[in-house]
């Protein structure tokens, strides 16, 4: 399998610029992470060049974070900013030789009917997916438990695959599913079931342990067999390691030597 070091949650012992180079003496070839807008493109370039490191996937931008903003795609009346954030996601793309953007959905917003909603999303992830096709990207949508993000619009693997079908109807392969095994663990179980029947349809890979987020073998995950199917089912995807390392990053390592 291949491991990519997600830079938002590992090696936070650094500061951001300097985790790319810890993530190289690890051992790790590509890096990930949610956002690279407070940075600028060249710098991030620069280190990931520096450190020989291969960027596999960030996020578009997601409104207003700080406020609890968790992404536009969804949210009636957000357009004109939504596709402010794809051109901005596009050029940073470029300079970093990315060939995968997650967008995230956004909130429920009790104040619209769901189906305007639903509308508003299919709408702009065929605009976003678009223009992304149009320069070399591929655009991922990721399902995320109600536990972590409250009230998150796509909360549901199933709705994932219906969303997919609907935005890629006229132009297959347009849109992805980015598979969190974590994510899916606590809203669904039984990964393996899930990595199989959204097969076709899976273009990146996610995992951290479950209940707590920390590295895949500290909870009740089971890994092995999860990682037994991601290997017979997807063998070449990236996999991002999104988790919280319970102590030192580099304590936890281990548990990857079985697997690459």
């Amino acid at each position: 399998m291949k491991f990519a070091a997600n830079l938002s949650m590992m090696f936070t012992e650094v500061a951001f610029p300097d985790r790319f180079q810890a993530a190289a003496e690890a051992g790790f070839s590509a890096v990930e992470y949610l956002f690279p807008y407070e940075w600028t493109p060249d710098l991030l370039a620069s280190n990931l060049n520096d450190n020989n490191l291969q960027q596999v996937l960030f996020n578009m931008p997601p409104g207003d974070w700080d406020a609890g903003e968790r992404g536009l795609a969804s949210l009636p009346g957000r357009e004109q900013e939504f596709r402010q954030g794809i051109a901005q996601a596009i050029k940073y793309a470029g300079t970093l030789n990315l060939t995968r953007l997650h967008c995230m959905a956004g909130l429920r917003d009790r104040s619209v009917d769901e189906a305007v909603q639903r509308d508003t999303y299919v709408a702009n992830l065929r605009d976003a997916a678009s223009q992304c096709a149009e320069n070399g990207i591929q655009l991922l949508i990721e399902p995320i438990n109600p536990v972590d993000i409250p009230g998150y619009f796509l909360n549901d693997f199933g709705l994932s695959l219906d969303i997919i079908s609907e935005v890629n109807a006229n132009r297959p392969e347009l849109l992805k599913l980015q598979f969190d095994i974590y994510h899916c663990q606590k809203i669904h179980g039984d990964v393996p079931a899930w990595l199989e029947k959204c097969r076709d349809h899976t273009a990146h890979l996610q995992i951290a342990g479950v209940p707590d987020r920390h590295e895949p073998d500290v909870g009740h995950l089971p890994l092995a067999d999860i990682m037994a199917a991601c290997q017979a089912i997807h063998p070449d995807l990236w996999v991002g390691c999104e988790y919280r390392p319970k102590a030192q990053t580099t304590d936890g390592l281990g548990w990857m030597k079985s697997y690459s």
